[in-house]
């Protein structure tokens, strides 16, 4: 039975063109193992050195949100609800590789997160490239971890706008998730 079962996912992540992913609480170490394997794979796979860059910069960049978004979380009821929550996967559709992930987002935080992301995705590359360099300038403020810095970083990396959706559970929690195409 088992064996059966296992065949089926497998196949079903072949359809859907997944190479990659995990599902789990994310520390630094999984991260980073994780993002040794993705190089490896991608290497493996003779992508262009570029290409290895940003779905490598891209995983690292997601990955990490979700595990300080989850730390920020530490201290409260839902902590452990939200860091067991974190999915991350890539795959290849045709020519192009996506890196999406996702985990679950308290429902006060969303409002904040859909004004970064829908004025990201209203800019084109050359805005984001001055928007980058805008938020560089910046002093951050203490306790920071980057002010939106890594979702324009992909922006600028994917070849197409990001993808995001919220999907509603209660009225405390929703599944973010984000998808990026390089």
């Amino acid at each position: 039975m088992v064996g059966t079962n296992l065949l089926d996912i497998q196949n079903r992540l072949r359809e859907n063109g997944l190479l990659i992913s995990f599902s789990g609480r994310f520390s630094q170490a999984i991260i980073e193992e994780l993002g040794e394997a993705v190089k490896k794979y991608l290497e493996l796979e003779q992508s262009p050195a570029n290409n290895i860059h940003n779905i490598f910069s891209i995983f690292i960049e997601q990955t990490q949100n979700i595990k300080n978004y989850c730390e920020s979380k530490d201290n409260t009821e839902g902590y452990h609800k939200i860091s067991n929550s974190c999915i991350v996967t890539i795959g290849k559709v045709e020519e192009l590789n996506y890196i999406c992930s996702g985990n679950l987002i308290a429902s006060e935080d969303i409002p904040i997160l859909v004004e970064k992301l829908d004025h990201i995705l209203r800019l084109d590359k050359v805005e984001l490239k001055k928007l980058y360099k805008e938020v560089l300038r910046r002093e951050m403020a203490p306790g920071s971890k980057g002010a939106g810095m890594g979702l324009i970083d992909m922006a600028r990396k994917a070849t197409v706008p990001l993808e995001y959706s919220i999907t509603r559970l209660d009225n405390d929690y929703s599944f973010l998730t984000i998808k990026a195409v390089v």
